[in-house]
C-alpha cells in the first residue's frame, strides 16, 4: 500500500535505454519511433509493464511523449512538468519540447528528415491523435509505420509482467445501482440511436458498468480489459482468465459473458454492416482498424458510461461524504503532528509522507493511496507534481512553506486534498500569495451558476485575486474525481482550456488554485466539492447550481492576511472551519481535538 521512494527514471535511464531502442529500430528498418505515455487502455496511471516512456527517457510524469530517432530524440511535456522533466531527462540526449503547443506532430514537420520511416504502436495511440500525426507526416513526407509487436517491449529486457490481480465485486451498497440496471438503461440509449453495440475499453468504465474493481494499476482499483455492450443490455467482458473466479462469474450473472482478451479482435470484426459506437478518446486506433476491417459502421461518440459515471447518485455522494470524514480525521491528526514535529528541524519530506500514510491506514478503511503523495518543502513545493525520492528528500526547514497533496482510496469514496503549511514564521510575501490563492478558492466554493455552465466559464474566478497582482498558475483549477475509482476523471473539469461539458448535479470536482515561485516555495489549497441539484433563487429567473464542499481539513490561519479578505470571504472561511470542527472533533483524542479548536478559530 505505502509508496516507495526509489529514484524511478532519471537522466541515467535514457543513456541506458536509447542504444537498446535504436538497435531494435535498426533491425526493423525504422528510422524512428513514437513513444506515447498512454498504454493500451489510454490510462493516466499505468501498470509497471506499460511505463514505456519512463523506461525510454527517465521521465515519470503522468502525461507526455517522446520521439526517438537514430541520431536524436525529443521529450514532450506540458506546463505541469517543466521543472520535473529538466531534473529527470538528460538534456544532451533529448530535446525538451512542449506537449500542447505543437507536440510530436510539429516535431515530425520540423525535425524529421523527409523519407524517414517512423514507427508507432496502434494500440497505444488514439485515432484522432494518429490522424494529426498522419497529417503532419504527410506534409513532411515522412512515412508512419504501424509496428507490432512494440519494439520498445523487445528492447526492454527486464520489462515487468502484465498484471493479473483478481477482479472482485463492488457491492451495490457502495455503487447505488446494480450492473443490470446500468446495462439496461445504456442499452436502451444505444437502441434509440440505432446502434447494436458499444465498445468499452476504458478500465474505469468497465469498473463502473459491471460494478467490479481490480488492482492492475497502482493507486486506482482498475481491472484492465475490454467489453462489448449490446443494445439489449447483455455484454461480453474480455479479461484474462487468471483474473476471474467463480465468485466473479456469479456476480456478473447470466447476461454477461466472460471471454479471453485474445478473442476481442475477432469479436470486433464480427459486426459487419452493424452500427457500433466507439469513443475515439478512450479506444485506440487499433480498435477502429479492427472494426473497419470487419465491415462495421463505426459511430464515433462518447463512451456511454462516462457521463453517468461522473454524475454520482445519492448513495455514492453519501459514501464520499463518509470517506471524507474518515479522511479528515487522518488529516487533522497529521497536521497536528506536523506542528509538533517540524519545528524540531529534523523532519523530512519522506518522513512526513510515511506519517500521513500511517494516519490514513489507522482509520481502518484505507484500501490504497489515490496517488503518490506530493510532499514538497521549500523549493520542492514549487514543482507542481513533485514526487519525493531518496535523492531529493529535504528537511522541512524553519520559516518555510510545506505543501502536501495527498489522497486515499476507500470502498465508499476517493479523496484528494492539498494543504500548504507554515513552518515557523512565513514571510509577508508568502502570506500575500497564500491569501490570494485562498480568495480564489473561496470564490469557486461560493459561486452559483446557471445550469449548462461549463468549468471553463468559471475558471477565472479562482485566478482573479492572483491576476490582480500579476500572478497565475499553469495547471487546471479542477478535475473530476471517481467513486472508489480514478482521482482524475472526466468528462468535466475547471480549466482555462476550452471544453464544452457542462457541470451537472452529482459531479465531484476539485477546487485547487495555486501559486508557485520557482526555487523558493509552492502554494496550493485543494478541496473536493460536488455539484448540487438545481435550486431556485428567490426572484431569479433560471435554475442555478452550486457546490457543496466534501473535504474536511483546516486551512492554515497563520498564512492568512485577514485584511485582504472581504466580509463574505471571512464568513465562508469561519463557517467552513466551524463545520470541520463540529464533524471531526468527536472522533479525535483530546490533544488533537484541542489543536483543531485552535486551528479552526475564527478569523
Amino acid at each position: 500500500m505505502f509508496q516507495t521512494y526509489d529514484e524511478r527514471g532519471g537522466p541515467e535511464q535514457g543513456r541506458l535505454a536509447l542504444p537498446l531502442i535504436r538497435a531494435e529500430l535498426a533491425s526493423l528498418g525504422l528510422d524512428g519511433f513514437i513513444v506515447p505515455h498512454e498504454d493500451e487502455w489510454q490510462n493516466e496511471y499505468l501498470p509497471d509493464c506499460a511505463e514505456r516512456l519512463a523506461w525510454a527517457t527517465g521521465f515519470t510524469g503522468s502525461a507526455g511523449a517522446a520521439i526517438v530517432m537514430m541520431d536524436k530524440a525529443a521529450v514532450f511535456v506540458d506546463g505541469r512538468y517543466t521543472l520535473q522533466v529538466g531534473n529527470q531527462v538528460d538534456g544532451d540526449l533529448f530535446e525538451i519540447r512542449d506537449l500542447v503547443e505543437g507536440g510530436p506532430a510539429l516535431y515530425l514537420r520540423e525535425a524529421v528528415k523527409a523519407g524517414s520511416k517512423v514507427g508507432y504502436d496502434p494500440r497505444l495511440v488514439a485515432p484522432d491523435v494518429l490522424s494529426r500525426l498522419e497529417t503532419a507526416a504527410s506534409e513532411a513526407r515522412v512515412v508512419l509505420v504501424p509496428t507490432a509487436p512494440n519494439p520498445l517491449d523487445a528492447a526492454w529486457a527486464d520489462r515487468p509482467n502484465e498484471p493479473t490481480a483478481e477482479v472482485v465485486a463492488h457491492e451495490d451498497i457502495y455503487s447505488g445501482e446494480s450492473s443490470a440496471s446500468k446495462r439496461s438503461r445504456l442499452g436502451e440509449a444505444l437502441a434509440r440511436d440505432g446502434n447494436v453495440a458499444a465498445v468499452i475499453t476504458s478500465p474505469a468504465s468497465l469498473a463502473w458498468l459491471f460494478n467490479i474493481r481490480g488492482a492492475d494499476v497502482a493507486r486506482t482499483p482498475l481491472p484492465l480489459g475490454a467489453a462489448l455492450l449490446r443494445a439489449d443490455g447483455t455484454a461480453t467482458l474480455f479479461m484474462k482468465p487468471e483474473k476471474t473466479s467463480a465468485a466473479l462469474r456469479g456476480w456478473l450473472g447470466n447476461e454477461v459473458a466472460l471471454d479471453e482478451p485474445e478473442r476481442f479482435e475477432a469479436a470486433l470484426r464480427g459486426f459487419k454492416d452493424a452500427r457500433v459506437l466507439v469513443d475515439p478518446a478512450s479506444s485506440s486506433a487499433w480498435v477502429f482498424e479492427a472494426l473497419k476491417g470487419g465491415g462495421a459502421q463505426i459511430v464515433r461518440g462518447s463512451d456511454p458510461c462516462i457521463l453517468p459515471r461522473a454524475c454520482k447518485n445519492a448513495v455514492e455522494l453519501a459514501g464520499s461524504t463518509r470517506a471524507h470524514e474518515r479522511d479528515g480525521v487522518a488529516l487533522v491528526r497529521f497536521l497536528a503532528w506536523i506542528d509538533r514535529e517540524a519545528p524540531k528541524g529534523t523532519l523530512t519530506e519522506i518522513a512526513a509522507c510515511k506519517a500521513l500514510e500511517q494516519f490514513r491506514a489507522e482509520t481502518g478503511g484505507l484500501r490504497d493511496l489515490s496517488f503518490d503523495t506530493i510532499s514538497g518543502s521549500g523549493p520542492n513545493g514549487a514543482v507542481v507534481h513533485y514526487r519525493v525520492t531518496e535523492a531529493t528528500d529535504r528537511v522541512i526547514a524553519p520559516n518555510s512553506l510545506f505543501l502536501v497533496d495527498s489522497g486515499g482510496q476507500y470502498l465508499d469514496g476517493t479523496t484528494d486534498v492539498t494543504r500548504t503549511i507554515a513552518i515557523g514564521t512565513p514571510s509577508a510575501e508568502m502570506a500575500d500569495r497564500f491569501t490570494r490563492v485562498l480568495k480564489g478558492h473561496i470564490a469557486l466554493s461560493r459561486v452559483r451558476f446557471p445550469k449548462g455552465t461549463s468549468g471553463v466559464q468559471i475558471d477565472a474566478l479562482a485566478r482573479m485575486a492572483l491576476w490582480d497582482a500579476g500572478f497565475d498558475y499553469d495547471h487546471g483549477t479542477g478535475h473530476g474525481v471517481g467513486s472508489f475509482l480514478g482521482v482524475h476523471e472526466g468528462p468535466h473539469r475547471i480549466s482555462k482550456n476550452i471544453h464544452a461539458q457542462p457541470l451537472e448535479p452529482g459531479m465531484i470536482v476539485s477546487n485547487e488554485p495555486g501559486y508557485y515561485k520557482t526555487g523558493a516555495y509552492g502554494i496550493r489549497i485543494e478541496n473536493l466539492q460536488y455539484v448540487n441539484a438545481p435550486a431556485d433563487i428567490p426572484g431569479g429567473e433560471r435554475p442555478m447550481l452550486s457546490f457543496t464542499t466534501l473535504t474536511l481539513a483546516p486551512i492554515d490561519r497563520r498564512l492568512i492576511l485577514a485584511e485582504l479578505l472581504s466580509r463574505a470571504e471571512r464568513d465562508w472561511l469561519n463557517e467552513y472551519h466551524h463545520d470541520v470542527y463540529a464533524r471531526l472533533s468527536p472522533r479525535l483524542e483530546a490533544d488533537d481535538r484541542a489543536w483543531l479548536a485552535q486551528a479552526t478559530a475564527e478569523v
